[in-house]
């Protein structure tokens, strides 16, 4: 094993390749936030949508990874990462930004923004997966978690602050022209990404091999790797509750408990602060209790605030609940630190693109099951009912670490352990 915290290197934001990274991150997750906001108000506002075009609005923004996330993966193994990540920037800057100059001309219609939405939702799949297989190269592995703490800090904090912010955007100056942010936001990604002049390692050429073998490789390595399966298991486990939560949340807020909508967004930003802190004490607690060892062991410790959430009340089981949701999103920020750290050291260069890939399928189907399955259990029971079901299932999801190798390691993987732990038999 190596120890992360046996040398003292320079703060990574002194790195000028990975300061750009960073750069390039920030301006598009703050667009991202407008967006996520001012989407369905164009639709709303603008168009006059129905709760189900809506929804079917909502559908269509992430169907992508479902329909060609596992592809994907294999195809950006045969690419230099950047260029992928620049080349969907550019068209999601396009898609997002033909959307105000519509609506301008009174040109807008709710068929060009499904369009919009599930054409921007493939850009977002090759960027995703392109970023998480360009992180490593940028810093180098040794650097990982330092650098994903930074990401996943910032991502807290645009959660926290975008949305919010979009609000008073979208007041101001409408949904469909808030929108010039969103593109703006991913041109300046763009921008930054194409001013790291880091080489890449030319791509291997994939030869003779057809792409279907590729990408049944990439995800046998994840199902069968003693530290990638627990990792997706967890992982998934924990999007299954979350979206219970979350879709159910305005449910029971506005509809059932007749709270205003701001007490929802201070409800949501208690979960941005959490993920905030996880995320930038990540890398001590992990120094204190091990990397492996802290997963689990904070999720055995934070399991009961999970239970304070469903008892959310008008009085102070709403203050109760929302310090529960901070706890959880605490621990969340942890995880997506550690284990997205994981994921990158334990995965030799050819299959980051597939590796990345197959979780970002696996993660989003849980989103997707998870969001159906509240649905259903809000419709058939209660939504309360969907919500307690999201929290005894985000209260386990910290079982699949502990059975499983990651229970017991204190750094991450050293290189030489990559194929030590490779797909293969479980020993006791």
């Amino acid at each position: 094993m190596v120890d992360v915290n046996t040398t003292v290197q320079p703060k990574l934001l002194r790195h000028a390749e990975f300061r750009l990274l960073f750069a390039a991150t920030a301006v598009s997750k703050l667009g991202v936030q407008v967006g996520y906001l001012a989407i369905p108000l164009v639709a709303v506002s603008a168009l006059d949508a129905s709760p189900g075009q809506v929804g079917l609005l909502a559908a269509l923004s992430t169907v992508a990874f479902l329909l060609i996330g596992l592809p994907a993966g294999a195809w950006i193994d045969r690419m230099r990462r950047r260029g992928v990540m620049v080349a969907a920037d550019v068209v999601r800057a396009a898609l997002l930004g033909s959307v105000p100059m519509a609506w301008a001309v009174d040109a807008l219609t709710l068929t060009q923004l499904y369009v919009v939405v599930f054409l921007a939702g493939f850009a977002t799949v090759f960027f995703d997966v392109a970023g998480l297989s360009y992180v490593p190269h940028v810093v180098g592995r040794k650097r990982l978690v330092e650098a994903n703490s930074a990401l996943h800090s910032f991502d807290a904090i645009a959660n926290i602050a975008g949305r919010s912010g979009a609000g008073y955007l979208i007041q101001w100056v409408t949904a469909p022209v808030a929108l010039l942010v969103t593109a703006g936001g991913y041109l300046i990604s763009g921008l930054c990404l194409s001013g790291i002049r880091r080489r890449e390692p030319e791509a291997p050429r994939p030869g003779e091999r057809r792409l279907w073998p590729q990408i049944r490789e990439g995800l046998g390595f994840v199902l069968r790797h003693r530290i990638l399966r627990p990792a997706a298991l967890a992982g998934a486990a924990t999007n299954l509750g979350m979206q219970l939560s979350l879709t159910m949340l305005p449910v029971v807020m506005i509809a059932g408990l007749a709270l205003p909508e701001s007490r929802l967004g201070l409800f949501l930003a208690a979960g941005g602060v959490g993920a905030l802190v996880g995320a930038l004490t990540a890398k001590r607690l992990g120094g204190v209790l091990g990397m492996g060892r802290m997963l689990w062991v904070l999720g055995l410790v934070v399991a009961p605030a999970a239970f304070l959430v469903p008892m959310l009340d008008r009085g102070a089981g709403f203050w109760l609940a929302m310090a529960g949701w901070g706890i959880v999103a605490f621990k969340i920020g942890v995880d997506n630190v550690v284990l997205v750290s994981f994921r990158q050291r334990v995965t030799p260069d050819g299959l980051l693109g597939r590796q990345n890939a197959t979780m970002r399928f696996l993660l989003t189907g849980a989103l997707a099951v998870g969001a159906a399955l509240a649905g259903v259990v809000g419709e058939l029971v209660s939504a309360r009912a969907a919500l307690w079901t999201g929290t005894v299932i985000l209260a386990l999801a910290w079982i699949p670490l502990f059975f499983s190798p990651i229970r017991n390691l204190r750094t991450l993987p050293a290189a030489s352990d990559v194929t030590a732990v490779e797909a293969g038999p479980e020993r006791g």
